[in-house]
């Protein structure tokens, strides 16, 4: 480099400034990632504790619901209170997805322990996995509109951002006032996994500090859905709502649809540690790819290529691997697919247990990954497998090595959980979650 006086000291500067800034981005891409805190609505509770006691319990969270035009149906209902974080008015302008992000926001901060007001809240995400959001409140101001002969001069001028994708992050964003990214990430049913995924990859690329991060669903508030699983020949009937989402079982018959949203506070570690936070896990691997063969059929190759590669990424074994929460959501077909999969992974895995929470919560939809996590993330402590229930007679084409049935299995050790989540046309997400170790 050829400088003279002033010009060179500058250039040595930059130079300089440059290399610092690099090292610094090496260093966050190499940042371990880790869960300190967890709030959610489900079926079967409105935190953590509750959810893993109704589990272990082996207690169903399923109901029947009225519904408009379709009439009675099985369904996940939650039943928080979504005053406590927000004011009547906000409630009635905002959505359902909306109150359940601002539920969940919340609770993972608290629980967390983290102070917002000693953060620059520009240094904060949200990432909010949803599946179905908009659909309801476009139901809901046709049905009004029709009381009216259809004028629209009655349809909500809260329309527009009741609908757009991004509500349920924007309304936590409002609540709470963080102005750093805030925004959806439209994975259907693999959506509460990539908003982890989302969150990891923002943390370690510098863009945030602190995440929160997951998924939500209003999903059992449109009629739409219902119909449409019914008219595929995928909605789930059964005379004990309870028994409804049976997973494995010979006579399964669809999906349970059902609300809730499970979102987390992701940090560095070196800032969890430095501010002498307890953590749930650390966030070890993940994989996400398509299957490109069909809109609604799974492909067992690709699912099976998604866990192989979050494996492959994490440096994993599949023995290394403790719990396997499997999607599977009830269907004849899409159960048989991922049991497919999951056996050519997992089969010769002796220490590996297998089991499924929509048995005891349906399908959350955008939330069901996130939540499912959550159900197993206790593990790490109390060594206790989740049974997936509802399981009379096990479908022999679904017959998985060590599936826990009906009752909690108590293990040696649980150092490592992989959560499966997929979705319509063909997205699968793998994210791998570990035990907490120095």
């Amino acid at each position: 480099m050829v400088c003279i006086g002033l010009t060179c000291e500058l250039a040595r500067q930059k130079f300089a400034g440059l290399h610092a800034a690099q090292d610094n981005t090496a260093t966050m891409q190499t940042s371990r990632i880790v869960i300190t805190g967890a709030g959610l609505t489900s079926p079967i509770g409105n935190n953590l504790a509750e959810m893993r006691a109704s589990l272990l319990a082996g207690r169903s969270g399923i109901e029947f619901i009225e519904l408009r035009y379709v009439g009675q149906v099985p369904a996940g209902v939650c039943r928080f209170d979504p005053l406590k974080y927000q004011k009547r008015k906000d409630v009635r302008v905002g959505t359902r997805a909306g109150s359940i992000s601002i539920y969940c926001a919340n609770e993972a901060i608290a629980d967390a322990g983290v102070d917002l007001d000693g953060l620059d809240r520009e240094r904060v995400g949200i990432y909010v996995g949803t599946t179905e959001h908009g659909n309801v409140e476009t139901e809901n101001e046709i049905y009004n509109l029709s009381q009216f002969n259809y004028d629209t001069k009655f349809w909500s001028h809260h329309h527009n951002p009741r609908t757009v994708a991004n509500n349920p992050a924007g309304e936590a964003s409002l609540n709470l006032g963080i102005t750093g990214p805030a925004y959806a990430i439209g994975a259907a049913c693999a959506a509460g996994n990539a908003g982890i995924i989302q969150a990891a990859q923002m943390l370690r690329l510098g863009e945030v500090d602190v995440a929160i991060a997951g998924g939500v669903s209003e999903s059992i508030h449109t009629f739409g859905i219902f119909a449409a699983f019914r008219s595929q020949g995928a909605l789930a009937s059964h005379e004990d709502p309870t028994k409804a989402s049976r997973p494995f079982d010979r006579k399964r018959n669809g999906i349970v649809v059902s609300e809730g949203g499970c979102l987390y506070v992701l940090e560095r570690l070196e800032d969890a540690l430095a501010r002498g936070a307890r953590i749930y896990g650390e966030v070890a691997s993940y994989h996400i790819n398509s299957d490109a063969t069909d809109y609604v059929l799974p492909n067992a190759t690709r699912q099976a290529a998604c866990m192989r590669q979050a494996l492959k990424k994490g440096g994993f074994a599949p023995g290394d691997i403790q719990i396997v929460n499997m999607h599977a959501t009830s269907t004849p077909q899409g159960d048989i697919q991922e049991c497919q999969a999951v056996k050519e992974i997992f089969g010769e895995s002796p220490e590996t247990w297998v089991n499924n929470t929509k048995s005891f919560i349906g399908h959350a939809m955008g939330a069901a990954g996130a939540l499912e996590l959550a159900g197993n993330l206790p593990a790490f402590e109390d060594h206790l497998v989740h049974p997936t229930i509802n399981v009379e007679d096990l479908d022999p084409d679904c017959s998985v090595p060590n599936l826990v049935l009906d009752k909690p299995r108590r293990v040696n050790r649980v150092d490592a959980l992989l959560n499966n989540s997929f979705g319509m046309l063909g997205i699968n997400s793998t994210l791998i979650i570990t035990r907490y170790t120095d």
